[in-house]
């Protein structure tokens, strides 16, 4: 931004909730000290756009409230006006899990919303999606490299015939053997790669390259009775690399041709599957976009589709409003138990959930993983938590879901396609260049700064929330309009126009051995 015009901006803070006695800077660059607001409060040191500022006078000892919520307390005094960054905050202990409260404040279903459509492909099992995919499954890593190099040749050579297909993609991983594949924690690679395959955005044509002497038997891979969609590359009727590639490319022909008879149709809204996610967050994620994000779901959900949303350690800290709005005792439960899996998860590996926030986020002005949790959350948006989706399980409920998956962004994707998601909503404040070749993926920006700077990477502007220029609600309207226009294919996000797409990232709980 021309700095003339960052000069002349008034200065702004914004204030999230009565109790706050923190607000975050919103002008762009940040504000010098000296830096008088409308209130009166003057800056008694610079302050870096998104960071915090004291609004009032702040005891040792005493509590950092912002969100309404205490995110931490003061390790010195801290004087109205002053920075009030990472380094002067002491983390509070996380919300005991035996001491929630369950579907004590269930909000009233929200109101439903007809007549929104959106143009997709129907599947045999009455699913839809919003992408006509050849996936190809691994069974195991070692027939990675061969797969990528069949693909490249069915890309060139058999893709041209059949233009109703957008792509052909390998779900590969590094898994399958060399693993403790009878331990209970491998339940959860295992059921991600079967789901995997069944997204709605292949359209039901599976097909498997195994090795032929892998742990991870490729018929485990497969619905019953598709056996015959295997490849083994040691099948003994194979002389040769070149005999190997053939039989995949033979196999793939096939399933081209009638992925080819595919055609989008009108669906209702209901059909759709989306999954939201955070990456490289920053203190206006809470602001911005997953308000803005909240308010689209809510919409989604009134629409009758599935929403989810992830990353325990983001959901950690805040997980006491979570509980509240679970529309019964069990979801309410779920909940806690996958909140409690990680936990011991993060203690078996000598870590906590603090080590979540990244460099990345403190330097966006997020003091630590209470503070990100509670901003992650608004994702959710209003309504009641319908179901809870252990890592890797298949969505069957509609409504706004809780998908258990770590934060990691790789990872989360990867789940999230197994779960049934078709089409990702993915916020950031810090900027990524992330996507899916599996589903389109819409990354919103906090900021419009970063909006502006990254025109050609990021799709949607959620910062113009806080320059006043747009309500959550208008914002959340667009967001949602936005959404079934990259559904029905009529609006390509720039992941997918400029073709960054991330490897898929098995969560493997289980010992290697």
């Amino acid at each position: 931004m021309n700095q003339q015009v960052v000069a002349n901006q008034e200065p702004r803070t914004i204030k999230l909730n009565a109790r706050d006695n923190v607000a975050i800077v919103v002008n762009d660059f940040g504000l010098p000290a000296g830096t008088q607001f409308p209130d009166g409060l003057t800056l008694k040191s610079f302050v870096p756009q998104g960071h915090k500022t004291a609004l009032v006078d702040i005891a040792a000892g005493g509590p950092i409230v912002r969100y309404g919520e205490i995110i931490g307390y003061a390790k010195s005094p801290i004087a109205a006006g002053e920075w009030v960054d990472e380094a002067r905050i002491d983390m509070p202990e996380a919300p005991a899990l035996d001491k929630l409260e369950i579907s004590t404040a269930v909000p009233a279903p929200l109101p439903p919303l007809d007549g929104y459509t959106f143009e997709g492909y129907r599947n045999a099992d009455g699913s839809v999606g919003t992408k006509n995919i050849l996936a190809i499954s691994t069974s195991v890593q070692c027939v990675s490299g061969t797969l990528d190099y069949a693909i490249k040749r069915i890309k060139s050579e058999l893709l041209p015939r059949y233009p109703n297909v957008d792509d052909v993609v390998g779900l590969t991983h590094a898994y399958g053997c060399g693993v403790a594949i009878t331990a209970p924690d491998a339940v959860v690679p295992i059921r991600t790669l079967q789901n995997l395959a069944l997204n709605p955005n292949f359209g039901g044509e599976v097909l498997v390259v195994g090795l032929g002497c892998e742990k991870l038997a490729p018929e485990r891979l497969l619905p019953e009775g598709t056996e015959d969609s295997i490849v083994r590359m040691q099948d003994e009727a194979f002389d040769g690399f070149g005999a190997i590639v053939d039989a995949i490319m033979t196999q793939a022909d096939r399933r081209l041709a009638e992925l080819n008879k595919r055609t989008r149709e009108t669906c209702p809204a209901s059909d759709l599957v989306i999954g939201l996610q955070c990456g490289g967050s920053d203190a206006f994620s809470g602001v911005t976009a997953n308000p803005a994000v909240g308010f689209a779901a809510d919409l989604l959900v009134r629409a009758g589709a599935t929403v989810m949303f992830s990353e325990v350690t983001e959901v950690r800290d805040a997980i006491q409003l979570l509980t509240r709005r679970a529309i019964n005792e069990d979801v309410g439960r779920a909940l806690i138990r996958e909140m409690d899996w990680y936990d011991a998860y993060l203690a078996r590996g000598g870590a906590d959930r603090s080590a979540n926030t990244t460099p990345g986020n403190k330097k966006g002005g997020l003091a630590n993983i209470v503070e990100k949790s509670l901003g992650s959350i608004v994702k959710s948006g209003s309504g009641p938590i319908h179901g809870v989706l252990a890592p890797g399980e298949k969505a069957r409920t509609k409504g706004m879901l809780f998908a258990a998956t770590p934060a990691s962004d790789f990872i989360c994707g990867t789940l999230q396609l197994a779960s049934g998601m078709t089409l990702q909503v993915f916020t950031t404040g810090r900027g990524t260049p992330y996507g899916l070749a599996a589903a389109p993926v819409i990354k919103v920006a906090t900021r419009s700064e970063l909006a502006r700077r990254w025109k050609d990477l990021i799709d949607f502007d959620a910062g113009r929330i806080a320059t006043g220029e747009m309500t959550i609600e208008e914002t959340g309207w667009e967001l949602f309009k936005l959404i079934l226009d990259v559904a029905s294919g009529r609006t390509k996000p720039w992941s997918d126009r400029w073709g960054i797409h991330n490897d898929l990232t098995l969560f493997n709980p289980a010992p290697v051995t």
